[in-house]
């Protein structure tokens, strides 16, 4: 596949989350996805994740832990299999009504037309705060 090719598939599961078609966003990964986000104190989706069941599982506790109050991925910048995204977001915890936020970088592996492989780069201080 053509970079540009693995951009539309990052844009695409973007589309499916902001949309809530998380079982369509499952569909883009390969079976062996390994979904990468820093360790968080207090934040049980935060860490390493395998396969599609773990994936899924991170959906399920960041539906069950916040809301989405924003969340614009803003730049795509894609080489060989990788796509990296930028972008904002803010977030609400729903246990203590506290909202945390910023910028994001995201590195996603795309590989015959699947996401294979993500990583996530936050502040992690903002969301370990917001959790307390």
């Amino acid at each position: 596949m053509s970079e540009q090719d693995n951009v539309r598939v990052v844009q695409q599961a973007y589309q499916n989350f902001k949309t809530g078609n998380i079982e369509a966003l499952l569909g883009q990964m390969s079976d062996n996805v390994e979904w990468q986000l820093p360790e968080i104190e207090n934040v049980s989706f935060s860490g390493l994740k395998h396969g599609r069941e773990g994936v899924s599982e991170f959906f399920s506790q960041l539906a069950e832990q916040q809301d989405v109050l924003a969340f614009e991925p803003r730049e795509f910048i894609a080489q060989d299999e990788k796509v990296v995204a930028l972008g904002q977001y803010r977030w609400r915890v729903k246990a203590n009504g506290r909202e945390y936020g910023g910028d994001w970088a995201h590195v996603f592996t795309i590989r015959d037309g699947k996401i294979t492989g993500f990583q996530e780069y936050m502040d992690t201080a903002a969301a370990a705060e917001a959790y307390k």
